[in-house]
């Protein structure tokens, strides 16, 4: 797992797996994977999938990379408690899930809850 900061702001964990790594065969199995980790989880909430690739490339004008195949984010919560307006402002949580030839990237901004940090980090880690 990489921590990088995408445009000089956005604090964001990143994951590489090569397909030969994982039985994961292609975005949906994972994000299937993801939702199941999601829906057994005590607090967590499954909220949508957003196939990111269809919508962009049904623009009139738009530019995808031509190495990636396919991506998606599935959104979800963790919000077990709201000690403040600002929180919803962090709420809710996407991992996004993109397909390359040879591997897959998965990757999450930081959340400001440890616990869902490390309960996404697991989760990611776990696919290889």
């Amino acid at each position: 797992m990489q921590k990088n900061v995408f445009k000089e702001k956005y604090p964001l964990l990143s994951y590489e797996i090569h397909k030969s790594e994982t039985s994961k065969k292609n975005v949906d199995e994972i994000i299937a994977y993801f939702k199941e980790k999601i829906e057994a989880h005590p607090v967590a909430t499954f909220i949508a999938t957003f196939d990111h690739y269809a919508h962009t490339s049904s623009l009139a004008e738009h530019s995808i990379n031509p190495a990636i195949i396919d991506v998606k984010n599935i959104i979800f919560c963790f919000g077990a408690e709201i000690p403040s307006p600002k929180v919803a402002a962090v709420r809710p949580r996407s991992i996004g899930v993109c397909e390359l030839e040879d591997k897959f990237v998965i990757e999450f901004m930081e959340a400001p809850n440890e616990k869902a940090n490390d309960f996404m980090e697991n989760w990611t880690k776990n696919l290889a």
